[in-house]
């Protein structure tokens, strides 16, 4: 509603021309990487710096071993979804993955699923349907032969709601499905908003507290790897 209420008068009242853009849901801040490291600092957590390829290598090894990561990086999403920037990433092929996350984080109630966010071009092998969904506001029905392997995402009426990520849309995001894709085979990681019983993170005070508070396994937070196992 405020978003139409600002085009209604920005082309009705104001009388301005209709623009193109590029749509993306990435339009909420971003955090420096002296701002982040102040706030690990603060918490005084022992932690590692990564450049870009050996983080993502780190994080997917870690999410192949089937352990949780908390994944904050550049500019929070704005909608109700959490996009591949404040997002709780983990695998989504172990059986026991939803119990783990909503044991050790979410506490939600058993029938709510998780979802799984895709390569862009994998859609088609791993649905019966291929629009695209990079909002994860779609739901569409796991095939037959792949619901196994996405069983911690797979809902009881073997649907999913996906998430379609395209390199161009979010390349760090993308490349880090990429990686894992390496790591075990499947081009598809589980995906849930970082956060426990609150609001989705938004700050990196706000995901250091959740990840020393709950039992997340790692923190990806800016080019920095924060582990429980060292904390």
């Amino acid at each position: 509603m405020a978003i139409g209420a600002a085009l209604h008068t920005y082309h009705s009242v104001l009388k301005q021309p209709r623009r193109t853009f590029s749509p993306s849901a990435y339009l909420g801040p971003d955090f420096s990487e002296p701002a982040i490291e102040s706030e690990l600092k603060h918490a005084k957590l022992k932690y590692r710096r990564l450049d870009r390829e050996p983080l993502l290598e780190a994080v997917a090894e870690q999410m192949a071993a089937g352990n949780v990561v908390g994944w904050f990086q550049g500019r929070m999403e704005w909608g109700p979804r959490a996009l591949g920037n404040r997002s709780i990433v983990a695998h989504p092929g172990l059986p026991n993955m939803k119990d783990v996350l909503n044991a050790r984080i979410k506490h939600r109630e058993w029938f709510r699923p998780f979802a799984p966010a895709i390569l862009a071009e994998a859609q088609h092998q791993y649905f019966e349907h291929d629009h695209p969904s990079p909002y994860m506001l779609h739901v569409y029905k796991i095939r037959p032969e792949k619901r196994q392997q996405l069983c911690a995402v797979n809902h009881v009426d073997d649907t999913g709601r996906l998430q379609t990520v395209a390199r161009d849309e979010n390349p760090l995001y993308y490349d880090l499905i990429k990686a894992f894709e390496r790591h075990t085979g499947i081009p598809v990681i589980l995906n849930t908003s970082f956060n426990e019983n609150e609001p989705i993170v938004c700050t990196p005070a706000e995901a250091v507290d959740c990840f020393q508070r709950t039992k997340m396994d790692v923190l990806a937070i800016g080019p920095f790897v924060a582990l429980k196992s060292d904390n």
